[in-house]
């Protein structure tokens, strides 16, 4: 599959400031596949490492952490020869070796010659976990999520429409193929962005197969709930992430903690929250209760909407048959409201935003509002009908007065009222 995290890494590649890399992200994204192909089409050899599956990795970190050492013993284990320069070195699941972590620092700081790439699916709840000494300042980072709809365009043979649809984002002009791609979005919605179902649905497109699989990487959340948090806790994080529904499917989607269980308090899953954020699993909006720039000294954090970072796992805990969206079945309109919001908040922090909303005292949402890098706002309103009328993105321009807005729907391209007219299948263009 071809994946835009490619670009990121050869970036890294080529720096000369290289530092050894941690690429984040939750579980079967694509990680280990986009590291091991980047590896074999840029490096002369690929050198890989796998903490939790291979135990004699772990002795060769306990003692001192040499990188020459490390180095030579790491070729003897694996047979291999490591080129300086010219191997990729992939220390995958490093979250399970402290010390192989904290190794990195002296890789940086004495061997920089060696090409290091690290992936972690649980390394921010490890280190939170254990309280693991974080090579701080001595790494870079990149994050890596599912297939956003471009991703799946082009791994679906659509390269050209993925195109034009940039195009149509940058002129404000009607795309011709608009129904057609809306009807695909939805069918990519239903589906998701984890690889593994991506490749599913070329090979066959068969949902009972899909579904199947959608389930498998849900269930290995839930283990990783067991594996990386105390019993106490663990009930707590299942808890919340089986609320997301429930979460999602009100008309106020703010996060109600009484979702989770009658009587239930912020106090008691506030770590539950910051588990499944460090995890990759869920991304937060915060609230904002001004337009104001900067955006972040107007958060109230005590407030916030939690989005699952998948819409194919969010279609599946909803329960939705294919049908629903590829058929065109009635009575799902305010879930596909919620699966369009939950893609759009995923693809905006994918793109590097800071997803937040804003709320008036009179009940006034905004979906989404944006700070770019120029450090222009714009409110970001989501519709997922036709009907696309909104009193609260008025009163949010007649208050903070934004140079523009945008609109996501199901209506085409086009620019009126300082309002751009996004299709949903085109959020993807939003960029910093």
């Amino acid at each position: 599959m071809e994946r835009k995290i490619e670009s990121k890494l050869n970036k890294w590649k080529k720096s000369r400031n290289r530092k050894p890399l941690i690429l984040r992200g939750a579980r079967q994204v694509g990680k280990t596949w986009s590291l091991l192909a980047f590896g074999k089409k840029y490096y002369r050899t690929v050198a890989y490492f796998n903490f939790e599956s291979n135990e004699e990795l772990q002795a060769i970190f306990e003692r001192d952490l040499n990188p020459e050492r490390i180095i030579s013993e790491l070729a003897a284990l694996s047979g291999q020869t490591i080129l300086k320069d010219d191997t990729l070195i992939i220390f995958d699941e490093i979250q399970a070796s402290e010390r192989a972590l904290t190794s990195l620092k002296y890789f940086n700081e004495d061997a920089p010659e060696y090409h290091i790439a690290a992936a972690g699916s649980l390394l921010g709840v490890a280190v939170n976990r254990k309280k693991y000494s974080f090579p701080v300042g001595k790494v870079d980072f990149l994050n890596m999520f599912p297939l956003d709809f471009e991703e799946f365009l082009i791994n679906t043979g659509r390269q050209q429409a993925a195109t034009m649809i940039r195009e149509s984002f940058a002129q404000n002009q009607s795309f011709p193929l608009h129904q057609t791609f809306l009807s695909i979005c939805y069918e990519y919605l239903y589906a998701g962005g984890m690889p593994q179902v991506i490749k599913e649905m070329i090979a066959t497109n068969d949902h009972n197969l899909m579904t199947a699989i959608k389930k498998s990487i849900s269930d290995a959340y839930i283990a990783d709930m067991a594996k990386y948090a105390s019993p106490e806790e663990t009930v707590r994080i299942m808890a919340v992430y089986n609320s997301i529904p429930a979460q999602l499917a009100k008309e106020n989607r703010k996060f109600q903690y009484n979702k989770i269980k009658s009587g239930a308090r912020s106090a008691h899953y506030e770590i539950a929250l910051d588990w499944l954020d460090a995890a990759g699993i869920i991304n937060k909006c915060i609230k904002i209760d001004s337009g104001v720039f900067p955006l972040i000294v107007n958060e109230d954090r005590s407030s916030f909407k939690i989005y699952l970072n998948d819409t194919g796992l969010l279609c599946s805990k909803f329960g939705i048959p294919a049908a629903a969206f590829i058929g065109g079945v009635q009575g799902y309109e305010s879930i596909k409201g919620a699966l369009s919001e939950n893609y759009v908040a995923n693809v905006l922090t994918a793109n590097g935003f800071e997803t937040r909303y804003w709320e008036s005292q009179g009940k006034a949402e905004v979906d989404f509002v944006l700070q770019k890098k120029s450090g222009e706002i714009i409110p970001v309103e989501v519709k997922s009908s036709h009907h696309v009328n909104s009193k609260s993105l008025r009163q949010f321009v007649a208050k903070y007065n934004p140079s523009w807005s945008i609109r996501i729907s199901q209506k085409n391209f086009g620019f009126e009222n300082n309002i751009k007219s996004v299709p949903l299948y085109a959020a993807f263009c939003i960029e910093p």
